[in-house]
């Protein structure tokens, strides 16, 4: 089988307003894609027509000035004795998320800031291509590629609108990445494009418990419920912090059939007695309590309809919830 290659629409490529530094997206089959930071979006997208969600610029703004914090906890990832995921680095070999991919599957991660996920899955024997909207955390990967011998694919693109053809992947995964800092009514349903019938989709998010307890300020949760549960799924902790979406559990079931998935299991992994969290906005004593993070898992329904199709005026509308 051929490996995915970019669209020739490039369909969207990191559309937002600035000039950013882009990937040269040559396609090789067997090959991976040499990361070039010469040219600019406007050498690439001249589309006067494209929309660009006001978010998007905010998020990417927030994230080059974390670049610096994110490329230490990157590395470390990158160098841990096997691959572990989201808040507590619980070790792939506990979750077993992988193992139903066989080798040389190709994996895109949405969202994947330092590319940790992407290294340990090349290493694995997975084809791996890694899609970010940040320019400095994708020069991260690649110093990191070099440090560590590992190469794949960095592609700078917004994760809802991916430069890859249709049914190019085996599965989809993002941690923290597109799940939550891209709009759920827009990078589920591209997910859902750029997997083949039967792909998995694999995505970290916060709990929706935490969410509910997290102060207005973004501080640490406490013991009480401080923000409405059915508030809006788009959440600011102030002008310096992008903008986050987070879906209650209803909307995400909802969300996702509307988009072409089937849900398969929603993990709540709870740390061990001696688990160090990769971020401190959360402590050990109350994620042992209560769930901190959501792992979803789903796969992509095939409808010769498109997304969608299956669900009546009424199930659609309710999986729109306000943004």
């Amino acid at each position: 089988m051929d490996r995915p290659g970019p669209s020739p629409r490039l369909r969207g490529l990191f559309a937002l307003a600035c000039p950013v530094t882009v990937a040269r997206l040559s396609l090789k089959k067997s090959a991976d894609l040499e990361v070039d930071f010469d040219s600019t979006i406007e050498d690439i997208v001249q589309d006067p027509q494209t929309e660009i969600p006001d978010y998007l610029e905010r998020n990417r703004e927030v994230w080059s000035r974390w670049a610096p914090t994110s490329a230490a906890t990157g590395a470390k990832a990158w160098q841990a004795d096997e691959l572990r995921w989201g808040l507590w680095n619980t070790p792939e070999s506990r979750l077993q998320l992988l193992q139903d991919l066989q080798p040389g599957a190709d994996v895109v991660e949405l969202g994947c800031g330092t590319a940790a996920v992407c290294g340990w899955l090349k290493r694995a024997g997975l084809h791996s291509i890694g899609v970010d909207f940040c320019p400095a955390q994708l020069r991260t990967a690649e110093r990191l590629q070099h440090e560590f011998g590992v190469s794949f694919p960095l592609i700078p693109a917004n994760a809802e609108d991916v430069p890859f053809d249709d049914n190019s992947f085996d599965a989809a995964i993002s941690e923290y990445g597109a799940s939550a800092w891209c709009n759920p009514r827009r990078w589920l349903p591209e997910a859902h494009r750029l997997l083949r019938p039967g792909g998995r989709l694999i995505f970290f998010t916060n709990a929706a418990m935490l969410m509910a307890c997290t102060p207005a300020d973004g501080g640490h949760p406490g013991e009480k419920l401080t923000r409405d549960y059915f508030s809006s799924p788009r959440v600011e902790f102030g002008e310096d912090t992008g903008v986050e979406f987070h879906l209650t559990h209803g909307d995400w079931v909802r969300r996702l059939r509307a988009s072409g998935f089937v849900v398969e299991n929603l993990i709540e992994p709870r740390p061990s007695s001696t688990a160090k969290p990769r971020y401190e906005f959360v402590s050990l004593q109350w994620a042992r309590r209560w769930p901190s993070e959501e792992i979803w898992v789903a796969r992509k329904v095939p409808s010769p309809e498109g997304p969608g199709a299956h669900l009546d005026d009424r199930a659609r509308d309710q999986a729109s919830p306000p943004t």
